[in-house]
């Protein structure tokens, strides 16, 4: 199994040391239980992730750790965005875990029309929890990078990002079991990004589907079952995935 993922600031060159303190260093120590001689890795988020040997245990926050070896690794192309209707509140970070662990790059919170779950007067202890999962997830999984969660957007929001995208040549997927396209058929490989909109438990409403087709989108379906809303997202990363060169390298 490959050794545990850490959160750093900054990761140093080869030789160097590193402390790991705070909640990442607890969880180190205290949690996992590490000790002299093990090996970590210790990532900024933003695609640099050093290989690390434990040196020393300070406290019950605190380690040490000398590091091996520095890698980088760039964002998969093409990039992936997941535009995710709210969902429920027992729901509503499991969507951000699986994106995450499916490799989003970028999760847009979207207050869509048949959300249940309203975020109003509260969108940034939402947002805050959404970050949160990303952050775990993305540790969990061992990617190099953390994926970027935005602020709470209203459908004027998606609009406006998904009408960039479709002009510099991306592709834009509203994922709607009513439609006959399969995903599968839109020119994925080809694209600089992609745009998953992902519809909450009651579905996209359809003025919803005409707008973002209206300005480009296409409406697929993923396949004969019907998805909750929470795995819709990391389903769809998976095909792309396979239909791009992501999973490639």
């Amino acid at each position: 199994m490959s050794p545990p993922l850490f959160w750093a600031d900054s990761v140093p060159a080869p030789g160097a040391d590193l402390t790991l303190g705070g909640p990442e260093g607890r969880h180190a120590v205290t949690v996992a239980r590490l000790g002299v001689g093990e090996r970590i890795l210790v990532g900024d988020g933003a695609g640099s992730v050093a290989n690390c040997e434990v040196r020393e245990i300070v406290s019950k926050d605190t380690l040490v750790a000398s590091v091996r070896e520095l890698t980088f690794r760039a964002r998969q192309t093409p990039q992936v965005t997941v535009v995710q209707a709210l969902p429920k509140s027992d729901r509503s970070e499991l969507a951000v875990d699986l994106a995450t662990e499916a490799g989003a790059d970028t999760i847009v919170p979207w207050q869509a029309m048949r959300c249940v779950a309203r975020w109003s007067g509260k969108a940034d202890k939402g947002v805050a929890k959404w970050r949160a999962a990303a952050s775990a997830a993305a540790k969990q999984s061992r990617r190099p990078w953390i994926p970027e969660v935005t602020d709470l957007a209203t459908t004027t929001d998606v609009r406006a990002r998904c009408a960039d995208v479709v002009a510099a040549g991306g592709v834009v997927a509203v994922l709607h079991e009513e439609a006959a396209r399969p995903l599968a058929d839109l020119p994925l490989a080809d694209a600089g990004e992609i745009v998953l909109v992902i519809g909450p438990e009651g579905g996209l409403d359809d003025s919803e589907v005409a707008d973002l087709t209206a300005l480009g989108a296409h409406s697929v379906v993923l396949g004969p079952e019907v998805l909750r809303t929470a795995a819709a997202a990391a389903v769809a990363l998976g095909a792309i995935g396979v239909l791009t060169s992501r999973w490639s390298r």
